[in-house]
């Protein structure tokens, strides 16, 4: 099969809808598949091209209407050269690039929805058929008007990815323990800010505890000054995007994910494979990742007191906290990359043997706009 993945950048700088792309194109490509991929700049580029995957360069950064015609006519000729028998677009951009070439040339279109909270992300709904990465997602574009028909539910996974190296040869982070670990953006969506509170409580009870926060963002100094207003300021490190976010995982105490919302929670099937003692918030797709709340404890979002005392119950509990160590990698094999692979890959080939390409599958932009 000659599979084209579209995303808006080639940036390994933990763009996690841009880490599933690559994922799914290595393993693909070592199944013995043709793939390409169609992207503006990044850092992936070497490792795509290493694996044999065909790299096509499409800068999508400019919203100027020249610089749009640019970059769809470019898609125009990228498609006619590498003749893809499946599109697969992991960002809106690439929808709307791809999609009046795909109906010309009756080339199927997946929409892959990994972010839900665009107000737009319902357009993908266009594409031939739109993969959601939880149900809650899925349920969330029934509700804007994408056809049931159109959906399928295929979880983010990415244990055991080709992009990291086996876990027995990578080295544990020096951290102080006790160790909270959080791997997420910078902002307040992803809960930093109840986190911050919640470690101040912690860190009464526990005077050697240690709060690593690992990503960027936009809102970084504004959370760099409330926890400097913490009187556990010394204990909260701000540790910047980190390339291998696993080294830091094998080696925390607690995994924290405290969003207020999260499609699915990426970071999670990392932290499983690490074995981590997980705690995150019960909201959107999160407890899908954590099978109902079976491989790690689920926290109501936007509440700090909560998260404290789960927090507190497993630095109190070696045992508990080691029974949720287990509970974390119990069952990880179903949140593996090639499982998640052979998923997409059933979905290819149900859209073409049933022939539904271009226009005979087709939703009208009218139908998913607002009353």
């Amino acid at each position: 099969m000659r599979i084209l993945h579209v995303t808006n950048t080639m940036s390994n700088r933990g763009n996690g809808i841009v880490n599933v792309a690559v994922d799914l194109a290595i393993v693909q490509k070592r199944a013995g598949h043709t793939v390409g991929f169609m992207a503006g700049p990044g850092g992936y580029e070497e490792m795509l091209r290493s694996e044999g995957i065909i790299v096509l360069p499409l800068d999508q950064s400019s919203r100027r209407p020249l610089g749009l015609l640019k970059a769809t006519l470019r898609a125009r000729r990228l498609l006619r050269e590498f003749r893809p028998d499946i599109v697969h677009a992991h960002m809106q951009t690439g929808v709307y690039l791809c999609l009046p070439w795909t109906r010309l040339y009756r080339i199927a279109l997946i929409g892959h929805l990994h972010n839900v909270h665009d107000k737009s992300a319902k357009y993908m709904g266009l594409a031939d058929r739109l993969i959601t990465v939880s149900a809650a997602v899925a349920e969330d574009m029934r509700s804007q008007g994408v056809p049931s028909r159109k959906i399928r539910v295929i979880l983010n996974r990415n244990a055991q990815s080709p992009r990291q190296p086996p876990l027995a040869n990578i080295e544990p982070a020096v951290l102080a323990h006790p160790a909270i670990v959080s791997v997420a953006g910078i902002n307040y969506r992803k809960g930093i800010g109840e986190l911050l509170e919640a470690f101040t409580t912690v860190a009464e009870e526990f005077p050697t505890a240690n709060l690593y926060l690992a990503g960027e963002g936009t809102e970084r100094k504004l959370f760099e000054a409330k926890a400097a207003q913490s009187p556990a300021n010394q204990r909260i490190h701000f540790i910047g995007f980190q390339a291998n976010p696993l080294a830091l995982m094998l080696a925390t105490d607690i995994f924290v994910l405290a969003s207020r919302r999260e499609s699915y929670g990426l970071v999670l099937g990392e932290a499983r494979e690490a074995g981590c003692a997980i705690i995150a918030s019960d909201v959107d797709g999160i407890p899908e990742a954590l099978d109902g709340g079976a491989a790690g404890l689920l926290v109501p979002p936007r509440s700090p007191a909560l998260l404290a005392d789960a927090i507190l119950s497993l630095l109190r509990d070696d045992k508990l906290r080691q029974h949720w160590k287990q509970q974390a990698r119990s069952g990880l094999e179903r949140f593996s990359v090639r499982q998640m692979m052979g998923e997409v890959m059933d979905l290819y080939e149900e859209l073409l043997e049933n022939g539904s390409r271009g226009r005979s599958s087709s939703t009208s932009i009218a139908s998913l706009s607002p009353e």
